[in-house]
């Protein structure tokens, strides 16, 4: 887990699965593939795999050790709903979200079916925890569009999501059930541009709607000079968090160990998924 992450709408950043696969024209300049792929082969990284889909089961309890509250960004270099994720280990990782409960956790996906289906079955007892917020990326109107209506079908207390990068105009989008938007552009070699009467039609069903509006960046190659003022100002709404008691050192790592014998063994999974993951560490 990063501690101190650099995006702007997340405090930390933890990631028990790490490589995704492109699925959408979102996923082009995907930085997070960007960023791992400068480190493929080299022995010992996390990213020696590069970003080749893998599982991380010694990183599922990093939560459990932060004792102080924070919002968490859940595989921000990854998707936990990728195909290749077993329904266990998506199961187990929501485990940890609900014990650890004084964090509050953004779990963001392009995946919105499997997002959909999970949450109603076997997410169940994750879905409706107000600390957890379930997002979907929406990037344009043939893929992204869908997505929404995917989140508003399943059973959550709080729905967000990331329009990021923002590639068209969506023209009016239906919000309801949704209770944050985040909204930027792609930054980066390449990057697509974005238009402001896009981003403003949106704010302005935001506004309309009681819906907390959050203007990312306007990106492009030098995103810090672009910056994120929009009409003037700074958007950084939120939806409104709860407060949760911090368990103590010992029943978490009474529940660590719970979870992971929940878990069962490593051993089924897909051992191509669990490669130069063994010796990392596990529970607090």
């Amino acid at each position: 887990m990063s501690s101190n992450s650099s995006i702007e709408w997340t405090d930390a950043t933890w990631n028990p699965v790490r490589g995704c696969t492109k699925i959408s024209p979102g996923c082009k300049h995907c930085y997070a593939e960007t960023f791992a792929e400068r480190f493929r082969g080299v022995k010992g990284h996390p990213y020696e795999q590069g970003f080749d889909l893998r599982l991380v089961p010694g990183k599922l309890g990093e939560p459990l050790k932060w004792r102080a509250p924070k919002m968490i960004f859940v595989n921000s270099m990854s998707d936990l709903f990728h195909d290749l994720v077993p329904d266990s280990y998506i199961v187990a990782v929501a485990r940890v979200m609900v014990a650890a409960k004084w964090h509050t956790y953004q779990v963001l996906t392009k995946r919105s079916g499997r997002l959909r289906d999970l949450l109603n079955t076997k997410l169940r007892f994750a879905a409706e925890q107000p600390h957890i917020w379930w997002g979907v990326s929406v990037e344009d109107r043939k893929y992204g569009l869908p997505r929404i209506e995917d989140l508003r079908n399943a059973k959550a207390a709080v729905r967000f999501l990331s329009v990021e990068p923002l590639l068209e105009d969506l023209g009016k989008v239906n919000l309801r059930g949704v209770d944050w938007m985040i909204v930027g552009g792609e930054s980066g070699a390449g990057a697509r541009p974005m238009k402001k009467e896009w981003v403003l039609q949106l704010r302005d069903q935001c506004e309309r709607n009681g819906i907390p509006f959050f203007f990312k960046q306007w990106g492009g190659v030098r995103k810090k000079s672009a910056g994120r003022r929009l009409a003037g100002r700074t958007y950084d709404e939120f939806p409104r968090r709860v407060t949760n008691p911090v368990m103590s050192a010992t029943d978490c790592f009474k529940k660590a160990e719970e979870i992971t014998a929940q878990l069962g063994s490593a051993e089924i999974f897909p051992l191509s998924l669990l490669k130069a993951n063994r010796n990392e560490e596990v529970f607090c």
